[in-house]
Order: structure tokens, then C-alpha cells, then sequence
């Protein structure tokens, strides 16, 4: 199973003591790396059965995006948001055939705690907007290989 984690895409920064964490929404900025990073992850062949969303809206709206490229409705689900870790995973993909691809789009640092506890270790940083392949090679106990990390600026490159 190829799994996909991709970091949302730049968000307003906090601000002020009244600000809500939950409604960040995306740049400008964000909204044009995420439909660049769209059409890559076309071009390169990445086809998600699933993509598993964070409920912040900054996630939600990255996933949006990557979804009307890539053809996948994304869900939300709160297994994603932070706290994101390998024992989430095996739920979210229990009922799916090993063949598939699925995708998890949230923040960090948890999504780079994941990948590094599912590849045996190592530091992981994902930028915002970059996305990472881990091949599953098993799920109990859950392991995978880490077959590459896309940046936003190869990102760009490929998708334009």
C-alpha cells in the first residue's frame, strides 16, 4: 500500500489572543503551491483511494484542492488532526486492499513523527505543502519504506 502524507499549504498566521486555531485558512500563496502540487502528484501518477483530512480548515481546504485533481472527495476525520501518529493509521485503512494508495493530510510535527516511526527512525522535516511516499511493507506491526519526499519548490517545477 502506497500511503501519502502531505503537510497543508501556507495558513494565515495566528493572531491576536481571540484567534481560533481551528478557522486558519490558506494564503493566497497556499492555494496556488497546493494547485501546483495537485497537478504533480497527476502527473507522476497518484491516485488515492482515500484522502484522510485533518478538520482544520487550512487541511481541509489543502486536501480540497489535491482532491479535484487528483479525483478523490477527501474526509475529514479527527484521527488526522494533531495527535496524528502511527497507531491512527491502521482504522483508516483497515478495509482497503494493499494495492490501493491512500492519503493523510495534516499538520506537523506529526505528520514527520509518523513517517519516521514508520520507516524505523530518522528526522523528517515536511515544509508546508511538500508531500512524502512511505510503501507499506507491513501492518502488524505497521512498517514501511520511505520512497521519496517532494518539496513545494520540486513541487512547483513539476506541476507548472
Amino acid at each position: 500500500m502506497e500511503l501519502y502524507f502531505f503537510r497543508h499549504g501556507h495558513a494565515e498566521d495566528a493572531q491576536g489572543p481571540d484567534f481560533d486555531d481551528f478557522a486558519r485558512k490558506l494564503t493566497d500563496k497556499g492555494v496556488e503551491r497546493t494547485q501546483a502540487a495537485a497537478r504533480a502528484l497527476q502527473k507522476l501518477g497518484v491516485k488515492p483511494a482515500r484522502i484522510y483530512t485533518s478538520p482544520r480548515l487550512r487541511a481541509r481546504q489543502t486536501a480540497e484542492i489535491l482532491s479535484s485533481t487528483l479525483g478523490m472527495a477527501p474526509e475529514a476525520r479527527e484521527e488526522v488532526n494533531f495527535g496524528f501518529n502511527p497507531q491512527s493509521i491502521p482504522a483508516l485503512i483497515s478495509d482497503l486492499p494493499n494495492d490501493l494508495a491512500v492519503m493523510f493530510v495534516g499538520h506537523e510535527p506529526d505528520l514527520s513523527i509518523t513517517v519516521g516511526a514508520l520507516v524505523g527512525g530518522g528526522e523528517i522535516e515536511m515544509k508546508k505543502g511538500s508531500v512524502v511516499r512511505v510503501d507499506l511493507l507491513a501492518r502488524t506491526p505497521l512498517r514501511g519504506v520511505l520512497l521519496w519526499v517532494l518539496t513545494p519548490r520540486v513541487l512547483d517545477v513539476v506541476g507548472s
